[in-house]
């Protein structure tokens, strides 16, 4: 790997990667998440008539956040064959182009700058908004917004069930609405749609109180209806707070352990057949692949025409699934690193990374929830993407 390369492929870990341990990368995400609450506040302050004195300050603001934005988005363009290092440049381009980010960061950009080039363009401008979701990209190194995403999945079947329950009672209840007061306040009830959206308003227990029944039976079935509605809104935040339970129990009992998997390092040396193969070439038995290749102290992605060479440490594991869309780094315990006398399970990691295991001096540790980090360690991470 040339010089230039591994400036390249540095740079996309501090903008691609949220790494607490990496200094850059940390003050890289700061600078970001205080670049887009600049940016959203000025955007919201220049709605103020009483501000407008403030407007060169807040016009200006914009403009240098947008253009650290696009600095960004371009570096990432020009990195994006490290994010999906299993395809061909132009392919990782136009991934990361139509991926839910890469369109959000194009449409921060677009909106600023569309409305300078065209005319009654004012719609675009509300486009400004999306710049908020770009924090989405800070929280995915706490994975917060993947749990909920992770849940929902889970549990759609249930939800969208709960959700059919839901609209089968809004039709029968602004039916039967519709039927009892149309007559006595048509002005109100004037059709079957008229209903739904008294039904929305007292179901979802917003009430706002636009439209309202006045007959004694319009009143008693709109009590039940109440009653009903209260109980059709826990049922879909009973089935999600169940799914967070359910989510946070896998970590603890399952997938948590997927971190004591076996693993095995075998060293390549010039005498053996291996050497000289592709990863692809290899002869593995049933069940083992490849998860990892360390050569001269880095790690690298076992792509299938990566080729061993002398002195090469593989790294097989037994777990039958294979998933090569991982990315494998290296940590070192030096300088007071936060983790140094700490044990596996205390590390504050995202779910979606492993470790493989750890070398100490001359030695491999394998990784097990009580074992206890000392400093000069190098802690191998698989980073599932």
């Amino acid at each position: 790997m040339s010089e230039f390369e591994k400036k390249k492929r540095r740079l996309f870990r501090i903008i691609q990667i949220g790494n607490k341990t990496d200094l850059p990368s940390t003050v890289f995400d700061i600078i970001i998440s205080f670049l887009i609450v600049i940016s959203i506040t000025a955007t919201f302050l220049q709605t103020f008539d009483e501000l407008a004195f403030l407007k060169p300050v807040l016009s200006g603001i914009e403009f240098v956040t947008i253009v650290v934005f696009t600095i960004e988005y371009l570096l990432r363009l020009w990195t994006a064959p490290y994010l999906y290092e299993n395809e061909s440049p132009g392919k990782a381009v136009l991934l990361f182009v139509f991926s839910f980010y890469g369109i959000v960061d194009f449409l921060t950009i677009a909106s600023y700058f569309a409305p300078l080039f065209t005319n009654g363009f004012v719609a675009l401008r509300m486009l400004r908004v999306v710049r908020i979701m770009r924090l989405f990209k800070l929280n995915a190194t706490y994975d917060a917004f993947n749990v909920i995403t992770d849940v929902l999945k889970d549990k759609k079947n249930q939800i969208l069930s709960a959700v059919f329950i839901i609209f089968i009672m809004l039709l029968m209840s602004s039916m039967c609405m519709y039927s009892l007061e149309h007559q006595v306040q048509p002005e109100n009830f004037e059709n079957a749609f008229s209903g739904i959206w008294w039904s929305v308003s007292t179901l979802l227990t917003v009430g706002y109180g636009d439209i309202y029944p006045i007959t004694v039976a319009g009143k008693a079935v709109a009590i039940i209806i109440s009653f009903l509605g209260v109980g059709l809104v826990a049922i879909p935040t009973g089935i999600i707070s169940a799914g967070f339970v359910e989510y946070y129990t896998r970590i603890k009992t399952g997938n948590y352990a997927s971190r004591q998997a076996d693993y095995i390092s075998i060293e390549i040396n010039a005498h053996e057949a291996e050497c000289g193969k592709t990863v692809s070439e290899l002869s593995l038995p049933h069940g083992l692949y490849v998860a990892g290749i360390i050569r001269g102290g880095e790690v690298y992605s076992p792509e299938d025409d990566f080729v061993l060479k002398q002195q090469d440490c593989v790294l097989l594991t037994s777990t039958e699934k294979r998933s090569v869309d991982a990315r494998l780094e290296e940590v070192c315990l030096e300088d007071n690193h936060e983790w140094i006398d700490k044990q596996i399970k205390e590390l504050d990691i995202s779910r979606r990374t492993f470790i493989l295991m750890i070398r100490r001096k001359n030695r491999i540790i394998q990784p097990e929830d009580n074992t206890k980090l000392v400093e000069g360690d190098v802690v191998v991470l698989l980073d599932r993407r």
